[in-house]
C-alpha cells in the first residue's frame, strides 16, 4: 500500500470508483483550484511472474487492468534494463482517494436591538446579495450556513426563499490539530 498525491493519470480510476459508489452526485472537477488536497491510496495487485527478458506480461493481466494509467506510469518510470532483470512484475492500482475542497462557512452577526424586524430583513437582503457576489468573485462554488437549532426552522424557511437548500447529507466536522 502506498499513499501519494493525485495525478491526472489517476482520473479514470477515480471516475470509476465514483460511479461504482452510486451516490448520485456528479464527480467533482478535480482540476478546480478549490481542491487543495488530493491523495490516493495505491495497492499492489498480485505479481505476475514472467521469464526474464520477456517484453509483455499483458496476457496475464485481468481484463479490467489493461487500460490502467498507473500501470503505464509504472512502466514509464522503469528503465528497460530494470524490466529485463526482473522475473516478476507487480501492478498497482488506485483503490481509494480523499480529496478536500475549500468551502466557506457563513456566519451572520447582527444586533437584534437595532431597527425593526422589517428593517433588519431589508438590511440582511442587501448584505446577503453583496456577500453572494463577493464569494462568486473569489471563485467559491458554494457556501454553508450552520443554523442554531432555536432559529433553524424560521430562519431556514427564509433562507430557502433566497435559494438556500437544506443539505440532505449529514454533516460531520473535525478539528485539524
Amino acid at each position: 500500500m502506498r499513499i501519494r498525491e493525485y495525478t491526472s493519470a489517476d482520473f479514470d480510476a477515480l471516475r470509476r470508483m465514483h460511479a461504482a459508489q452510486g451516490f448520485g452526485y456528479p464527480l467533482p472537477d478535480l482540476e478546480s483550484p478549490l481542491f487543495i488536497s488530493k491523495l490516493v491510496l495505491e495497492e499492489e495487485d498480485d505479481c505476475d511472474t514472467e521469464p526474464s527478458g520477456e517484453n509483455s506480461g499483458d496476457e496475464s493481466r485481468e481484463e479490467g487492468d489493461a487500460d490502467s494509467p498507473l500501470q503505464d506510469a509504472s512502466r514509464a518510470k522503469s528503465s528497460p534494463a530494470d524490466f529485463h532483470r526482473s522475473s516478476s512484475r507487480c501492478h498497482s492500482r488506485v483503490s481509494m482517494a480523499i480529496i478536500q475542497r475549500l468551502t466557506a462557512e457563513t456566519y451572520l452577526l447582527h444586533d437584534p436591538r437595532v431597527g425593526t424586524p422589517r428593517q433588519r430583513w431589508q438590511h440582511f437582503l442587501a448584505l446577503h446579495n453583496a456577500a453572494r457576489l463577493h464569494a462568486a468573485a473569489r471563485g467559491l462554488d458554494d457556501v454553508q450556513a450552520f443554523l442554531p437549532p432555536r432559529v433553524a426552522r424560521a430562519f431556514g424557511r427564509r433562507l430557502a426563499r433566497l435559494g438556500w437548500m437544506r443539505d440532505p447529507w449529514p454533516c460531520f466536522s473535525r478539528r485539524v490539530p
